[in-house]
């Protein structure tokens, strides 16, 4: 059920030609959307500069359109996040020159690292299947996998995460309630029961192409790096990795065959130094070092069952974080001798690496 503040923004939102500009001049003169409502059109007018057309076109509290998507927000569980929100708004976002004003949600957001994958809505087969692989593994691995719910490599991008048992969040380029494209209205819901559905348009928008540039920042904003599979040259998923390097996103493309029809894009984002990606490793290695992939994982557990004794009890101590040579003796109880002669034969084995210091980390390589 909405609340009588978000009640409030719905109105706002709904006020023919007032944008993000508007709606932000409104709040710093007015200080909250219930003293904006209280405000008259002249206000809004002579202090906020708030053209005189849009200062009368707030629709009425009983206004039947207004009424009507109220209806259908309560009915969908639908949240408003709004930039002076401090404590549900997505930090992230909140970073970009131009966040969204208002925010509509479906689900649930959490704080987890977040990576966006975006690339061709007509992808090849092989193109859906690495994408497939590789968000169901980052997923599992405990990241976020934001898309736009389009066709092609958003949709395996989407459906990979859910896959692997993980979340994922798709941003639309129209109102919160529609679905677009409609063949993907099934995964819409698994979406919202497995992670969260956002939009910045207000309630029955439709997905016009103009929306998608804006609805692409959002989705770079979200997170800590973008993923392009499957990109030709001057498609919408370039301008999506534009926006990550405007907002100082790392930029990971996938290598595509020199005279494929959806390979130029990706392969100039390699050529001016996006990082090359053909497994999850290649990711979880930039943007969360301290998670293994599941390949590393399975070494480290294949290593695990062959030891026992000291020797498992001193591995179990080693982490990604460099640790001395005395701190592993303390953490472990050996003497610094016993556990001299253990990393010497965990190194053989491939286990553990050295660095300058006398420091160890377990391997992260497979």
């Amino acid at each position: 059920m909405l609340t009588d503040t978000e009640r409030a923004w719905l109105r706002l939102h709904l006020t023919r030609g007032l944008g993000r500009t508007g709606l932000v001049r409104l709040m710093a003169t007015f200080g909250s959307p219930g003293a904006i409502l209280d405000a008259a059109p002249v206000d809004w007018v002579r202090r906020a500069g708030i053209r005189p057309a849009v200062a009368q076109g707030l629709p009425a509290g009983n206004d039947s359109a207004l009424l009507k998507f109220e209806e259908e927000l309560n009915r969908s569980a639908v949240r408003l996040l709004t930039l002076w929100d401090n404590d549900s708004y997505p930090p992230l976002l909140r970073t970009l020159h131009d966040p969204p004003a208002i925010l509509y949600l479906r689900g649930v957001l959490t704080d987890q690292p977040a990576l966006a994958v975006v690339g061709a809505r007509r992808a090849s087969p092989t193109g859906r299947r690495l994408t497939g692989e590789l968000c169901r593994e980052i997923a599992s691995r405990g990241m976020t996998i934001v898309s736009g719910l389009a066709r092609g490599i958003d949709t395996a991008a989407h459906e990979g995460a859910l896959n692997g048992q993980g979340r994922t969040i798709a941003v639309l380029g129209c109102g919160i309630d529609r679905v677009y494209p409609q063949e993907n209205t099934g995964l819409f819901h698994r979406i919202i029961e497995q992670g969260a559905i956002l939009s910045e348009y207000p309630p029955g928008t439709p997905p016009l192409a103009g929306h998608f540039p804006g609805r692409n920042r959002i989705i770079s904003g979200l997170s800590q790096g973008v993923l392009i599979v499957e990109a030709a040259e001057g498609s919408g998923s370039l301008i999506t990795a534009d926006f990550a390097l405007e907002q100082g996103r790392e930029v990971f493309a996938v290598p595509g065959p020199v005279y494929g029809e959806t390979s130029g894009g990706v392969n100039r984002l390699l050529k001016e130094g996006a990082h090359l990606v053909t497994d999850a490793t290649d990711i979880l290695d930039v943007l969360c070092p301290g998670i293994p992939s599941k390949r590393q994982q399975e070494k480290e557990d294949s290593l695990m069952a062959e030891l026992a004794g000291d020797a498992l009890a001193l591995y179990r101590c080693l982490s990604v974080e460099p640790l001395h040579i005395d701190e592993l003796a303390r953490k472990s109880g050996l003497t610094p001798m016993e556990v001299s002669a253990i990393l010497l034969h965990l190194e053989l084995q491939g286990g553990v690496e050295q660095i300058p210091g006398m420091r160890y980390v377990r391997c992260r390589r497979a």
